[in-house]
C-alpha cells in the first residue's frame, strides 16, 4: 500500500569534529537523493537530521581542544550545518541534541519507559580509572578486539571490523584518559532488558522484513537475534557528568546513555520543524526510512526499535538501508589520526563543484561492500563521464540551437524511425531510475541517469547534425528538437543526484519546475521556446589540482609516522646489572629458509662467532629468504630457547620497527667480526 506521508532520517553526527567524504558516502548522499526524489513524484516528505551532542566523543574532543563540551559542539554544530547546506543535502531542519525541545522529550520518553517498568535497576562493577576518579563510559576504554585484534577497539565498537563490543570483551583494557590499567568498581544503572523483546524481534525483523532489507543489514540483525548468548540486556544510564541527566531518584550524577538519547533526536527534530510531528511518527500510513552506516545498524534495527516498542506511541522503520564504509586512498578514515578528506576543505578547493563530489561518492558508493576512494579515480570520473558524455551532450545540443536557431526550438518535423526509437527509449528511463531508487540502489540510478545521457551523446553522433545543416535543414530541425527534449528530460531526472548542475541546466533550458514523470514527455520544450546562453555544465579537473590533494595526504602521512615515533612509552627503567645480563653479539645469516605452513616466519643459520645457531624470525613479510643471506644482524644469544612451530629457536635477531610496522635490521659496522659484543 502507498504510504501517505514519508519521514526519512540521516544519522546524527557526532559533533566531535568536520564531516569527511565516508561520512557523506554513507549515509546523507543516499538520503538525500531519495527524498529529493520523493519530493520530484509530489510525495509528502519530512527529511530530518541534526548533530549529535552528548556522548563520549564530545567529552574526548573537548579534554583534547582544552574547551568546555559545549564550546566544542557549538563550533562543530556549525561547521556541519553550513557544510550540509551548501554540499546541497536538503534537510528539512538540522537540529541538534542540546536543544531544550531534545532535553525534555528524551527525558519524558525515559520517564515513561521507567514509570512503565521497561527497565531493570541492577548493579554492575563497570571500569573505573583511579587517576582520574571517574567510571568509565564506552569510548573512554580501549583495548584489542577480540574479533580482529585491533588493538585500539573501543568499549562499544571497534572501528577496523565493525564488531560491537561491550568493555568486558575488550583485551588488555586501557583508560584513554591516563593511559593506566582500569580497575572493576561498583556502580547502579538503569538497563533495558533486550532479551525479552527476542520474539518480537524475531517476528519482525526476521520474519517482517526477509525480502526487503539489504543483506548487510538482515544478516547483522540476525546474527545478534540468533546469536548462542542471546540479546542482553543494555545500560540506558552512563556515570557521565555531559549529556541529559537522568530524570529518577538515585541517579544523581547519571546521564542518558548516547544511544538511547540520539535516536530521540529524529522525534524532536520533527517536533521542532512541524506541529503536526506527530503524524509523522505515530501514524502507520507514514514510511519511516534509516539511513545510516553498517557501524550504526544494530543501534537502528534493535535498540531503538525495543525503545519505541516499550514506550507504545511510535511506529517502526520500514526499511534501515545502510552502507558498507568507503576508505581514502587504500586506508581507513581515521579523524583521530587525520586520515581524511573533508568536506569543508572540499568546497573551498574545488569552489561551486559540489555535483561532482556527489557523482563521485554515488558512483562509487560502498552499498554491498567497502569501497576506495582516490583522487585520481574522481579525475577520471569528472573527465571521462561527467564533461566527456553528459557535459559533452549537453553543450553540443545547446550551442548548436544558438548557432542554428538564435536560440529556439525548432520545429520536431517528420520523425524517422530512429527518432522515434531514441524518443520511446528515453520516455523509459523515468521508471528505469525510479526503480532503482525506490530499491535504495542509488548507483544503478546514476548509471541509467548516465546511460540516457549516452543516449543522446550516439543519437548526435550518429545524425551528425553539423554535417548534414548543410544537405537537409529540415532534417536538422527534428535532430535537434529530440536532442532539446533529451536535455530537458535528463535535467529533471539529474536533480536528486546532481542538484546544482540541474538546476543550471533548467536555466539554461529556461525550463520551469517539472515533476518527475513530467520527464517522460516528449514535448516539455515547446516550438520556438527561446533557451539562455549555453555554458559547461562541467569543467576538467587538472592534474595540479589532484596534486594538491595528494600532497596534503601526504603531508598529512608524514605528521602520522611522525607522531608514531612518540606514542609509544618508555618503558619502566632497569639497572645497569639488568642489562648487563644481555649478551648482545655481532652476527652474518648464512642459510635462510621459510617455516612451512607460516606466512611471517623465516628459519635462520646465523653465524655468532662463537657457533652457528637457528633462529626462528617473524621477518618473511619483509624480507625473502634468498636475499638475507650473508646479512650482518645483531643477535641477543643468551635468550632461553624455545620451540616455535616445532623449531627450537636459540636467539633473538634485533630489528627496529618503523611507524608503518616494517621491520628493518639494525647493522653492526662492517669492520666488526661475527661475535663483537654490542654494549
Amino acid at each position: 500500500m502507498e504510504p501517505k506521508r514519508y519521514l526519512i532520517t540521516a544519522a546524527l553526527p557526532y559533533a566531535n569534529g568536520p564531516l569527511h567524504f565516508g561520512h557523506i558516502a554513507g549515509c546523507y548522499l543516499p538520503a538525500d537523493i531519495y527524498v529529493r526524489y520523493l519530493r520530484l513524484k509530489g510525495k509528502d516528505v519530512v527529511f530530518v537530521g541534526g548533530s549529535d551532542e552528548h556522548g563520549v566523543p564530545v567529552t574526548i574532543s573537548a579534554k583534547k581542544e582544552g574547551v568546555t563540551p559545549q564550546n566544542v559542539v557549538d563550533k562543530y554544530h556549525n561547521m556541519m550545518k553550513n557544510s550540509f547546506e551548501e554540499f546541497g543535502i536538503s534537510y528539512n531542519i538540522y537540529a541538534r541534541t542540546t536543544s531544550k525541545v531534545h532535553h525534555e522529550l528524551a527525558s519524558d520518553f525515559f520517564k515513561t519507559l521507567y514509570d512503565k517498568g521497561a527497565f531493570t535497576e541492577q548493579v554492575s562493577y563497570q571500569y573505573y580509572d583511579e587517576q582520574e576518579n571517574q567510571f568509565l563510559a564506552d569510548r573512554y576504554i580501549e583495548g584489542t578486539c577480540p574479533k580482529c585484534a585491533n588493538e585500539h577497539a573501543y568499549g562499544d565498537q571497534c572501528e577496523k571490523c565493525g564488531t560491537s563490543l561491550s568493555p568486558n570483551d575488550l583485551i588488555n583494557p586501557k583508560s584513554k584518559l591516563s593511559g593506566n590499567k582500569p580497575i572493576l568498581k561498583e556502580t547502579k544503572h538503569w538497563y533495558l532488558p533486550l532479551n525479552d523483546y527476542t520474539e518480537w524481534l524475531r517476528e519482525w525483523v526476521l520474519k517482517g522484513h526477509k525480502n526487503d532489507w539489504k543483506p548487510n543489514v538482515y544478516g547483522q540483525c540476525k546474527s545478534w537475534i540468533d546469536s548462542p548468548e542471546g540479546l542482553q540486556p543494555r545500560a540506558m544510564t552512563r556515570d557521565l557528568d555531559w549529556g541529559i541527566p537522568v530524570p529518577v531518584k538515585g541517579a544523581e550524577g547519571k546521564v542518558l546513555y548516547v544511544w538511547f538519547d540520539a535516536p530521540i533526536g529524529y522525534i524532536s527534530a520533527t517536533k521542532e520543524y512541524t506541529p503536526d510531528w506527530e503524524k509523522y511518527w505515530k501514524d502507520k500510513e507514514t514510511k519511516l526510512v534509516h539511513f545510516i552506516g553498517k557501524d550504526n545498524i544494530v543501534f537502528h534495527c534493535i535498540i531503538f526499535p525495543v525503545i519505541l516498542k516499550a514506550h507504545g506511541d511510535y511506529i517502526m522503520p520500514e526499511n534501515v538501508p545502510a552502507n558498507e564504509f568507503l576508505n581514502l586512498e587504500g586506508e581507513k578514515f581515521s579523524t583521530s589520526r587525520n586520515w581524511a578528506a573533508w568536506l569543508h576543505e572540499y568546497l573551498i578547493d574545488f569552489k561551486d563543484k559540489q555535483d561532482i563530489l556527489r557523482y563521485v561518492l554515488c558512483a562509487n558508493a560502498p552499498e554491498s561492500k567497502d569501497n576506495d576512494f582516490t583522487w585520481k579515480d574522481f579525475q577520471a570520473r569528472n573527465n571521462n563521464e561527467l564533461v566527456a558524455i553528459l557535459g559533452n551532450f549537453i553543450n553540443r545540443t545547446l550551442v548548436l540551437t544558438h548557432k542554428y536557431y538564435e536560440g529556439k526550438v525548432p520545429p520536431v518535423g517528420n520523425l524517422q524511425d530512429y527518432d522515434k526509437q531514441v524518443l520511446a527509449e528515453m520516455a523509459t528511463y523515468p521508471d528505469k531510475i525510479a526503480h532503482s531508487i525506490e530499491q535504495y540502489r542509488f548507483r544503478e540510478a546514476l548509471s541509467e541517469l548516465m546511460n540516457l545521457a549516452r543516449l543522446g551523446n550516439k543519437y548526435l553522433a550518429d545524425t551528425e547534425p553539423w554535417k548534414l545543416i548543410k544537405t537537409d535543414a529540415d532534417r536538422v530541425k527534428t535532430i535537434m528538437n529530440v536532442s532539446l527534449q533529451l536535455s530537458a528530460n535528463l535535467a529533471i531526472l539529474m536533480e536528486p543526484f546532481l542538484p546544482f548542475s540541474s538546476n543550471k541546466l533548467k536555466n539554461m533550458l529556461n525550463l520551469g519546475n517539472h515533476i518527475w514523470d513530467d520527464a517522460k514527455r516528449v514535448d516539455l520544450l515547446s516550438t520556438e521556446h527561446q533557451i539562455n546562453e549555453a555554458s559547461l555544465l562541467y569543467d576538467k579537473v587538472e592534474d595540479s589540482e589532484i596534486e594538491h590533494q595528494l600532497n596534503k595526504l601526504q603531508a598529512t602521512k608524514d605528521l602520522i609516522a611522525k607522531a608514531a615515533l612518540t606514542i609509544e612509552a618508555p618503558k619502566p627503567e632497569v639497572t645497569f646489572d639488568d642489562f648487563a645480563k644481555l649478551d648482545i653479539r655481532t652476527g652474518t645469516i648464512v642459510a635462510a629458509e621459510r617455516v612451512p605452513k607460516t606466512e611471517k616466519l623465516l628459519k635462520l643459520q646465523v653465524e655468532t662467532g662463537i657457533d652457528t645457531r637457528t633462529v626462528v624470525s617473524g621477518i618473511a613479510e619483509y624480507y625473502s629468504p634468498e636475499k638475507i643471506i650473508g646479512q650482518r644482524v645483531s643477535i641477543l644469544i643468551n635468550l632461553a630457547p624455545r620451540k616455535i612451530k616445532g623449531i627450537e629457536s636459540q636467539g633473538m635477531i634485533l630489528m627496529a620497527e618503523n611507524p608503518e610496522g616494517k621491520l628493518t635490521f639494525i647493522l653492526p659496522d662492517a669492520e666488526m667480526l661475527n661475535g663483537s659484543v654490542v654494549r
